[in-house]
C-alpha cells in the first residue's frame, strides 16, 4: 500500500509518503518510494503506529469491569478503537471473585470466538492498600495471602496479563506467585514507603498504575511511592492526562524524570447507574455518587492530544507513550509501537 498526501510516522522519523509492503499479517518492507498494488490518500492525516491502552473499564455506555460479559468486552473494543487504541487491557476494580472470574470467562469465549485487540485482563485489586483506596470498594479487598492469590491466578492463567497491587502488603512468595503466572506486577492503590516501593522493584514489580493518584506522594522527608518510581532506573508507570487526575505541570515534570518510562492510560470509564461502580459523567471526567473522581473520559487519541496542547510534549514522544512505551510494558515492542519490517500489519492508525 503507497500512503501519501499526509504525515507518516513510523515510531522514529517522519514522511510524506511510504510504501508498505505486507504478507499476511505482518510488514515487510517500508520504503519512500516503490510500487504498490493500492493507494491510501491521507488528506493530510497522519498515519501513527496504533495506540495501546492498559487500562480501561468499559466504553459505550457498558462498563465491563461491573458487568463482564462477551457483549460489554466487544462494546469496550469498539470505543478504544474509534479512539485509536487497537491493543487494549480491559479492567476489573476491586470486585467479587464472582465478577472477577465472570471477567476471565468473558475474555476467554472473546478469544474463543476470534475476538482480536485483547492483550488479556488487568486485574486493578483485590490486593489493594485500603488506605489508598480511591473509588474502590474497601470491603471488596482481600488480603494477599498465598490461597488468596492462587485462586485468582490458578482460575485466570493465561488470561490474567496484568494485575495491579500494594507491594507493602505482600511476602516475597506472594509476588513470586504472580511472577510464577506470567503476570506483570504494578504497584498501585499503595501506601508504601520509598523503601519498601524500592524493594518491591527489585523483586519483580517492573510497573506502577496512575503516576501520583491513590499512592504515597513525594514529600521532602518522605519521598514515598512516588519518590521510587522517579528514582529508578527502569521501574516504568502509565499516567492519566485528561488535567483532572493529575495537573499539567505535574505531568511535565514526571516526563522530563522519567523519558520513555512513562505511558498513557486512559482509565475510562462509562456511564453505570447500577451496581458497586455507578459512575456519573460531571463535565469531562467520572465520579462516583459521593463525587469522588472514579475515572476519565478519555480516549487514547484525546490523552495524546491533551500531551501536545497542554502540556508541551512533543508529538513524537507524545505518540510514543501511547504505543511503543505500553508495548514495552507488555513486552510486545517488537510488534507493535513501530510501522517498521516485522511489525504487524494492522497495527497502524490515521489520525
Amino acid at each position: 500500500m503507497r500512503y501519501f498526501n499526509g504525515n507518516i510516522f513510523t515510531g522514529d522519523s517522519w514522511h510524506n509518503e511510504l510504501v508498505i509492503t505486507t504478507n499476511y499479517d505482518r510488514i515487510v518492507s517500508v520504503a519512500e518510494q516503490g510500487e504498490a498494488a493500492a493507494e491510501k490518500d491521507l488528506q493530510g492525516n497522519s498515519l501513527v503506529p496504533a495506540f495501546i491502552d492498559l487500562q480501561l473499564y468499559g466504553g459505550n455506555g457498558m462498563l465491563f469491569g461491573e458487568h463482564p460479559s462477551v457483549e460489554s468486552l466487544e462494546a469496550t473494543v469498539d470505543y478504544s478503537r474509534a479512539g485509536g487504541a487497537k491493543l487494549i487491557l480491559p479492567t476489573v476494580a476491586t470486585n467479587s471473585n464472582e465478577i472477577v472470574f465472570a471477567a476471565i470467562d468473558a475474555v476467554r469465549e472473546y478469544w474463543g470466538r476470534g475476538g482480536s485487540g485483547v492483550a488479556g485482563l488487568h486485574l486493578e485489586g483485590p490486593f489493594l492498600n485500603p488506605a489508598k483506596c480511591g473509588a474502590h470498594d474497601i470491603n471488596k479487598m482481600q488480603e494477599p495471602t498465598v490461597s488468596n492469590i492462587r485462586t485468582i491466578t490458578e482460575y485466570g492463567r493465561g488470561i490474567v496479563r496484568f494485575m495491579t497491587i500494594a507491594p507493602e502488603l505482600f511476602t516475597e512468595e506472594g509476588l513470586e506467585i504472580l511472577k510464577e503466572a506470567e503476570i506483570i506486577i504494578s504497584a498501585g492503590h499503595s501506601n508504601a514507603s520509598y523503601e519498601e516501593a524500592m524493594a518491591a522493584f527489585e523483586k519483580g514489580v517492573s510497573t506502577c498504575t496512575h503516576l501520583f493518584n491513590a499512592m504515597s506522594p513525594l514529600q521532602h522527608r518522605a519521598p514515598g511511592l512516588v519518590g521510587a518510581i522517579m528514582d529508578h532506573s527502569r521501574v516504568m508507570s502509565s499516567i492519566v492526562t485528561d488535567g483532572y487526575h493529575v495537573d499539567p505541570v505535574a505531568i511535565r515534570l514526571a516526563k522530563k524524570i522519567m523519558g520513555d518510562r512513562l505511558f498513557i492510560i486512559t482509565d475510562a470509564v462509562t456511564e453505570n447507574p447500577e451496581g458497586h461502580y455507578r459512575h456519573r459523567l460531571d463535565g469531562n471526567r467520572y465520579v462516583m455518587p459521593d463525587g469522588t473522581l472514579s475515572g476519565s473520559a478519555l480516549t487514547m487519541t484525546s490523552a495524546v492530544n491533551y500531551c501536545i496542547e497542554k502540556v508541551g510534549i512533543d508529538v513524537s514522544e507524545a505518540l510514543r507513550m501511547a504505543s511503543l512505551y505500553p508495548a514495552k510494558v507488555l513486552g510486545m515492542d517488537k510488534e507493535w509501537g513501530r510501522i517498521a519490517p516485522g511489525y504487524r500489519a494492522d497495527a497502524l492508525f490515521i489520525l
